[in-house]
């Protein structure tokens, strides 16, 4: 009786592809992580000691000097703002807010859209600031 021979394959895995995507996906987030994180450019106000700065769990509004409304880098109205805070609620209930308000800011921009917020339902909102020198 004859018995057919197997060959006997080569079942090892190449794991130069993997890293190679591994590196390049490394590349990528550490290039755009920090444009993530990172808004519009303000001259945030100095209060004391100590600041009030963004989590990982925090949406981070500004209001520029003209009183515009940013979240990130994208110029939005008030009401979208608010909008787009209470959808990003449903997703995180323990969403925090900082507003990062310019020090040239009109006060009242800056109190519209802390006090539309409170309306929506948040309470953990703040003013982000930096350090006196």
């Amino acid at each position: 009786m004859l018995r057919s021979r197997r060959r006997n394959a080569d079942v090892s895995i190449s794991l130069t592809p993997m890293i190679d995507v591994m590196t390049v996906l490394l590349a990528v987030f550490m290039v755009t992580t920090p444009m993530m994180t990172n808004g519009i450019d303000l001259d945030l106000p100095n209060a004391g000691t100590t600041v009030l700065t963004g989590t990982d769990h925090a949406m981070q509004i500004s209001v520029d000097k003209s009183g515009q409304y940013y979240i990130g880098t994208v110029l939005m109205p008030l009401n979208d703002v608010v909008e787009r805070a209470v959808a990003m609620r449903s997703e995180n209930p323990k969403l925090t807010i900082v507003i990062n308000g310019d020090r040239h800011a009109d006060y009242g921009a800056v109190m519209a859209v802390m006090g539309k917020l409170k309306t929506a339902g948040f309470e953990r909102i703040g003013l982000r600031t930096k350090l006196e020198n």
